[in-house]
């Protein structure tokens, strides 16, 4: 279908607006709106045009891990957002001044680097720099 030209926005089921907000503040998301409508939903855009919807209704007692990604069964679904960076030596000087914690980093042969984070809720992020 010609008529898709990006994707729109991401979703991720979070506990605690307060909690999240402040982690993606630090990434250098800006709050749009929320919480509105009957989920409900609240709303932060980066400054490139990644938004992210955060849907409010996870149970105060979830578990803090990524069913998708933590547990030893792989069951299908979305695993993780990756977010294209331009120079990873600031990106993570950054992350670590910000205290958030890498909990993964990949080289690839063609000289493709990206690495892992989580947010408050356990999501995956990946920050990813191409060759």
């Amino acid at each position: 279908m010609e008529q898709i030209v990006r994707i729109n926005h991401v979703g991720l089921r979070v506990r605690d607006l307060d909690v999240t907000r402040a982690f993606y503040d630090k990434l250098g998301f800006e709050f749009i709106v929320g919480p509105v409508g009957p989920e409900p939903v609240a709303v932060m855009e980066h400054p490139c045009g990644v938004n992210i919807n955060f849907i409010l209704n996870a149970s105060p007692d979830a578990a803090q891990s990524n069913l998708l990604m933590d547990v030893p069964e792989k069951h299908t679904g979305y695993t993780h957002i990756a977010l294209e960076i331009t120079d990873v030596d600031a990106v993570k000087r950054q992350l670590t001044e910000r205290d958030i914690e890498i909990t993964e980093t990949v080289n690839l042969p063609d000289g493709t680097v990206f690495f892992f984070v989580r947010d408050p809720d356990g999501n995956v992020i990946e920050l990813h720099k191409p060759a």
